[in-house]
């Protein structure tokens, strides 16, 4: 049976979120494909993570048996996330931006799965595993914009996700999506609307490809 682990962390609800909306495309596209597959779904806006602290980094340098009761509660969480993480066959990923990069929740999230040696490097242990990322932005970040220099969304996950952990990543780039809300970027709104439609018909696309490669393997 095919898992699909789907994380939110839009500060949105509902289709009043542009990254929601997508990744339920894609969601859906991928459930299609896989009836009786499980989805594994965490909200981390709805539902923060704590942030890592002193406890949960430091157990990791520490023999299990040497652990103080705090480093050991706080070792327990990061293994409940990464282990959730590992049985994943594909990773779905929400990831609005938010003061020129990625929520705080999210940010969260990494700190607890990625550990060195198991999750990192050349044996990680999520190697090669699929992750879709919906990068929604209000405006455009695109290589040639104004604003190429302040795109710190894709540029880090690509780094921490791809080229780090060893994930084999892929994005879905809903932008300029405060066109129609803003006055000053009315002129840019047919090229919203375009990115829009084009968000959605790959969020499509991009499930059902990944749910056919959990098929395949």
């Amino acid at each position: 049976m095919a898992t699909l682990l789907h994380l939110d962390s839009s500060l949105h609800s509902g289709t009043d979120s542009k990254s929601r909306t997508v990744a339920m495309k894609f969601r859906d596209a991928w459930q299609e494909q896989h009836p009786d597959g499980e989805v594994v779904y965490r909200d981390l806006a709805a539902d923060p993570l704590p942030h890592l602290d002193g406890h949960g980094f430091s157990a990791a340098f520490v023999d299990a048996d040497s652990r103080t009761p705090e480093q050991a509660a706080a070792f327990a969480r990061r293994l409940e996330l990464i282990e959730e993480l590992e049985r994943a066959d594909a990773v779905l990923l929400g990831a609005p931006m938010y003061n020129f990069t990625i929520p705080s929740t999210l940010k969260s999230w990494i700190d607890h799965v990625l550990l060195v040696d198991r999750t990192t490097g050349d044996g990680s242990s999520v190697k090669g595993l699929p992750i879709t990322v919906v990068a929604s932005r209000g405006g455009s970040y695109a290589p040639g914009t104004p604003r190429e220099s302040s795109e710190y969304v894709q540029n880090y996950l690509r780094s921490i996700l791809g080229e780090f952990m060893g994930f084999d990543i892929d994005f879905i780039v809903p932008e300029l999506t405060a066109a129609a809300s803003n006055p000053a970027m009315a002129e840019l709104i047919p090229l919203a609307e375009a990115s829009w439609v084009k968000a959605l018909e790959d969020a499509v696309t991009k499930g059902k490809a990944t749910a056919q490669r959990a098929t395949a393997a």
